[in-house]
């Protein structure tokens, strides 16, 4: 099946999107890193002299950049395509993290790089092409289709469930509860983003769908699901080990997404068996070389970690506790450990 246009479009802006995040991260690190410096204060026990810092705004703006092509990405191409590349964010990342932050790769790591490019490749080459869409209103009828009714209605039922039920009773016991929440609800919310994105790309097209209260509805889900999946993973990463959380979210939310696209996009439908097998190949290495990077990159820390371990002041601890979440992932990254983070890695570990 030859490569269209639009799916070529689409890889072009998935790529686009994974590099300007992937440099995000290192930016905004330095900037975090340059502010500690002048300040005297990290972030993490309650500095905001970052705010001040100019190359962290610029690392805000390249993360806003790459969300924005990866936004239009999903207009143009199925997410088959677009979902998994987003772990080619994870590689620019880890690159440039040695690079320019002297953060050393481990070779399995870089094992896990060749995986993730391989897959993307194969997933590349044999994804679905894009259907031709012509109104919002073809979209929505996809969306109250009775298959895709059914799994909106078992994602909103679980969602609760995890909610309501497990998260006060296991929530911060077990990883599965709020990365579950963040992958049911994003499934959704990459199907709205692709929704709405359509509309808006037939829009400047000169077919003005605005007019349309679907669009609008599209609109409000997709805020709806960004608020509460970004809600329930800042609580994932506060409570566990982002190395832990990250392979694991990124494996059920990119599982699900492909999953929701397949119903409701019917993304599989004109494809024959062979390529519908090579794209799930193709997304087990991608899925294994993330896993492969995590475990490694988390391999390094626990090692430095147990080689240069100092016990903290309990006064010094209780402030570490107080930082923020993204401030604390960034904490994680440079070596700096609060009390609990500290028990936690003790139990994985041993």
């Amino acid at each position: 099946m030859g490569f269209s246009q639009d799916n070529l479009k689409g890889f072009l802006l998935a790529l686009l999107s994974s590099g300007f995040i992937g440099a995000s991260f290192i930016i905004k690190k330095k900037g975090l890193r340059r502010a500690a410096a002048a300040s005297g204060v990290r972030a993490g026990v309650g500095g905001y002299s970052y705010l001040l810092e100019p190359l962290w705004w610029l690392g805000m703006i390249t993360m806003i950049v790459g969300e924005i092509a990866n936004f239009v990405a999903y207009a143009f191409a199925p997410a088959v395509l677009v979902t998994p590349l987003g772990a080619l964010s994870i590689i620019v990342s880890a690159i440039l993290a040695q690079l320019i932050l002297n953060e050393k790769l481990h070779k399995l790591g870089i094992l896990g790089c060749v995986m993730c490019i391989a897959g993307s490749i194969i997933i590349v080459i044999h994804a679905p092409q894009e259907r031709p869409i012509s109104s919002v209103q073809e979209i929505w009828s996809m969306a109250t289709q009775p298959a895709f009714l059914l799994y909106m209605g078992s994602v909103i039922v679980l969602v609760f469930i995890l909610i309501f039920y497990f998260a006060p009773q296991c929530g911060h016991t077990n990883v599965l509860v709020f990365t579950g929440i963040c992958s049911l609800m994003g499934s959704l919310s990459v199907m709205s983003v692709k929704a709405l994105g359509t509309s808006l790309k037939l829009t400047f097209e000169g077919k003005n769908q605005l007019i349309y209260p679907e669009t609008w509805l599209f609109m409000f889900v997709v805020a709806t699901c960004v608020i509460t999946q970004m809600n329930y993973l800042n609580k994932a990463l506060d409570t566990f080990n982002t190395a832990i959380v990250s392979p694991i979210y990124y494996v059920m939310f990119t599982t699900l997404t492909i999953f929701a696209s397949v119903i409701m996009f019917k993304d599989w439908d004109n494809q024959d068996a062979g390529s519908i097998i090579s794209e799930i190949c193709g997304f087990v290495v991608v899925l294994s070389g993330t896993i492969l990077l995590h475990a490694t990159k988390d391999f390094e820390r626990s090692s430095s970690f147990r080689g240069n371990y100092t016990p903290l002041s309990p006064s010094l601890s209780t402030r570490l506790c107080a930082g923020n979440t993204e401030v604390l992932m960034h904490d994680e990254d440079d070596g700096s450990y609060s009390e609990e983070p500290c028990s936690k890695r003790q139990e994985f570990y041993t």
